[in-house]
């Protein structure tokens, strides 16, 4: 059974840092798109950045890119999310996605191409 269980979440300063992380079950990483998206109230879920299933390669959405950094660790089987410079319009439910299908560059961050999804973990940024 694919599981997928995100961690790290919390309550941080505008500015500050945090590191989520996303541990897999049922599955291994290695051979999978691995995503994180993230929903705000009110708002559609929106990808923030994917990895590819071999490597370091890593498609990232504008209003993150130069702040957040995506990574895998296969021996651990975890996935993570190290966030930087965190700004007011970051809160949201972050959650982690896995796909075992090829995803094509336009595909990449949306969450439709996602066969995999944990339950969340939420991000608050405050001034």
């Amino acid at each position: 059974q694919v599981q997928l269980q995100e961690s790290g979440g919390g309550s941080v300063q505008a500015g500050g840092s945090l590191r989520l992380s996303c541990a897999a079950s049922g599955f291994l990483l290695r051979g999978y798109f691995m995503g994180w998206f993230r929903q705000a109230p009110g708002k559609e879920r929106e990808g923030v950045a994917t990895i590819y299933p071999v490597g370091t390669s890593a498609y990232y959405g504008d209003s993150v890119k130069g702040r957040f950094t995506i990574s895998r660790d296969n021996s651990e089987n975890r996935l993570y999310l190290e966030m930087n410079s965190l700004k007011l319009e970051d809160t949201a439910m972050y959650y982690c996605a896995a796909t075992p299908v090829g995803l094509t560059a336009a595909e990449l961050l949306r969450p439709a191409g996602f066969k995999f999804w944990g339950l969340g973990t939420q991000v608050t940024v405050s001034s």
